[in-house]
């Protein structure tokens, strides 16, 4: 990457899906070049050789990820992503008015880059293994949401007409309980089915508790007593019936997305490290190596970086006499949750994380806030292990407690390595 000095123009990119539109000025904000071009092979080769006469050039846009920059990367151009609420003060500085058009946020983008952009940091392309990665944890998550908003609307369906099943049966994320709308859609063919059907379901799908299982049978015996009206039944019976198809689909789809993630995290250099981290397990130690990578440079070589990406570091608000201090909005929201999930994870796996948990519990805080306070000192931790190459030792991090007189272990009855 070229040093900030050499650069001698400054383009910004507004981007659409199928058209984007560039200022280029020059070093005293003079407009040089402005465009549009498509979103197309022959629209890039355009982009292309409008640049060309722009040897020192670096790019900013509203994002730093997608086939766009992509297109940048490939090309050997300079990127410098900009926040988009950043990218909105910039806007209403240049033009007050509130005026916006493509030409104007592009123009303001550029003028920003020029002003400010020594201060912005590069973007550095990610190898492609945790590019792809990072692609499927969050089509993953994606296809998750999808199937979440599938089992609403199949409970919604059941409660109009076959409230016995949602009695019967809690998690509907299970396909057990798809399976069993299928192969009884609705409570009059239930109880015709019989006891021994019912028990063979059960057993079959591994549901059989001696706790729940004679309550079940009871629901099951009852459940055409209370049921909703005929019409609702014929209708809502075929909407059940297809909404459980598309989940035994998805849930195909998901099974295999979990597959590819599992074998692709085992085949990355950075499995060791992220694989050793207490309560992350399969699901959530690629989706932390996806969302945080291995390259500490990345964050400017400062833990402090890395926990405002993830949205953990809170931001300061202080004006006259008040001051306070309020949760990071802007941030990598798929980091944050997944942050979210494995801090909830660390305090039932590590003696220390759940003692930290707990006292933050104790002192007021939430349970999301106290998660957060756990993900802050957790991605300082984690900082270190990519900055070292080494994975998580419960020994060394024991003994650096003690080395310190953490609080943490004054709290804890013994020293306790997780």
């Amino acid at each position: 990457m070229k040093p900030w000095n050499e650069i001698t123009h400054y383009a910004g990119l507004d981007w659409a899906r199928d058209h984007h539109a560039v200022v280029i000025v020059d070093q005293t904000g003079k407009i040089v070049s402005e465009f549009e071009f498509s979103h197309n092979l022959k629209g890039w080769k355009t982009f292309s050789e409008k640049t060309s006469a722009f040897a020192n050039l670096a790019v900013t846009l509203e994002t730093n990820q997608g086939i766009v920059v992509a297109q940048l990367l490939q090309r050997n151009y300079l990127v410098y992503p900009i926040n988009p609420v950043a990218a909105e003060s910039y806007r209403k500085r240049k033009v007050p008015s509130g005026t916006k058009t493509d030409f104007f946020d592009a123009w303001s983008l550029a003028e920003g880059l020029r002003m400010d952009g020594s201060n912005w940091k590069g973007l550095q392309p990610s190898d492609e293994l945790t590019v792809q990665l990072r692609l499927l944890c969050r089509d993953e998550i994606t296809l998750i949401e999808n199937r979440t908003q599938l089992v609403n609307q199949l409970q919604q369906a059941l409660v109009e007409y076959y409230p016995a099943a949602l009695e019967g049966f809690n998690d509907w994320t299970m396909p057990s309980t798809w399976d069993f709308i299928i192969e009884f859609p609705t409570s009059e063919v239930l109880v015709k089915a019989g006891k021994r059907r019912w028990e063979k379901f059960l057993h079959t799908h591994k549901l059989w508790r001696p706790d729940t299982a004679a309550n079940r049978l009871e629901i099951f015996a009852r459940a055409d007593q209370f049921q909703g009206s005929p019409a609702a039944i014929k209708a809502k019976s075929q909407m059940a019936l297809s909404l459980c198809k598309l989940l035994r689909t998805l849930q195909q789809q998901l099974d295999e997305y979990r597959r590819q993630i599992e074998t692709l995290f085992e085949s990355h250099p950075g499995h060791e490290m992220f694989g050793s981290l207490p309560g992350a397990k399969k699901m959530l130690a690629p989706r932390l190596l996806a969302a945080i990578g291995t390259d500490p440079n990345r964050y400017g070589n400062e833990a402090g970086v890395l926990q405002a990406f993830a949205g953990t570091a809170p931001i300061s608000f202080e004006s006259g006499q008040i001051s306070k201090v309020r949760i990071r909005r802007a941030c990598d929201t798929f980091l944050r949750h997944t942050m979210h999930l494995w801090a909830d994870c660390f305090r039932h796996a590590s003696a220390w994380g759940g003692v930290y948990y707990q006292n933050k519990r104790k002192a007021g805080m939430s349970h999301a806030c106290a998660l957060r306070c756990l993900g802050q000192r957790l991605l300082k931790i984690v900082f270190r292990m990519i900055e070292t190459k080494t994975p998580y030792d419960a020994e060394l991090h024991a003994r650096n407690q003690q080395k310190h007189g953490s609080w943490i272990l004054k709290l804890m009855d013994k020293p306790t390595a997780a």
